[in-house]
């Protein structure tokens, strides 16, 4: 270990998720401390942490629910320490609904899902997190809520031709949203899709055009190893 430690959010009904990417973290050095917000659990203090991960949840960011507002107020004194934070779906929602105001996050009138070709923005070319990204990247993108992307202190770095703010950066700090779903491999896509079957379906999915257009999405899922190589810095 380098003696690096990441803040891992749990803002889901389980601890952590079937992507583990406590372990993603954990492969790059980093020490990974697990909270689950989503059950009142958060750490007395943000001291000796150099990085915070953000986790999907089945609530929106704009609730009326405890956990949710403490989050809110944990997001706002990383910000005001400089720790890299960085956030998946729910995550990329709460950050900019804490940084950016309430207003930020609505709910959409119709889901967005499947796996898309987000185009990338001239803004991730000198983004530590987001610059090996090409004019385009694939990823499966699957939500009802959505981060506006006019707010001044948002720099949009890729976006799709449903949702004009897929993946995000809070001014020029360390802090990134990504409304997709890079975890998802290919080798845990079909078990993922079909445990979810039912919720997919509802929201308008094809789960054989799924699996017909599953893909690995490196390009995203480099995001989350450089943003772990930020922590270790």
């Amino acid at each position: 270990m380098t003696g690096k430690k990441l803040l891992f959010l749990g803002n889901g009904k389980a601890r952590i998720s079937s992507a583990r990417l406590d372990l993603r973290f954990a492969s790059h050095g980093l020490d990974v401390e697990t909270f689950w917000a989503y059950g009142n659990e958060f750490p007395e203090s943000l001291d000796g942490y150099s990085g915070i991960f953000l986790s999907g949840s089945p609530h929106g960011a704009y609730e009326d629910v405890p956990f949710i507002h403490q989050e809110h107020e944990l997001i706002r004194d990383a910000a005001d320490r400089g720790i890299p934070m960085l956030g998946i779906c729910f995550g990329h929602q709460i950050l900019a609904s804490a940084l950016c105001g309430r207003d930020q996050v609505f709910r959409r009138g119709q889901c967005e899902v499947g796996y898309k070709w987000l185009d990338v923005t001239s803004e991730a070319q000198a983004d530590p997190v987001c610059s090996h990204l090409g004019a385009k990247m694939h990823m499966f993108v699957w939500h009802n809520d959505e981060v506006r992307a006019d707010h001044p202190d948002m720099r949009v770095l890729a976006s799709s031709d449903q949702c004009p703010n897929q993946v995000w950066r809070y001014r020029d700090r360390p802090v990134w949203g990504i409304q997709g779903h890079p975890e998802i491999t290919l080798e845990t896509a079909e078990d993922w899709f079909e445990a979810s079957r039912a919720r997919l379906e509802h929201d308008g999915a094809d789960l054989d055009e799924l699996m017909r257009t599953a893909s690995e999405a490196e390009d995203a899922k480099l995001i989350l190893d450089r943003f772990a190589g930020l922590c270790r810095q």
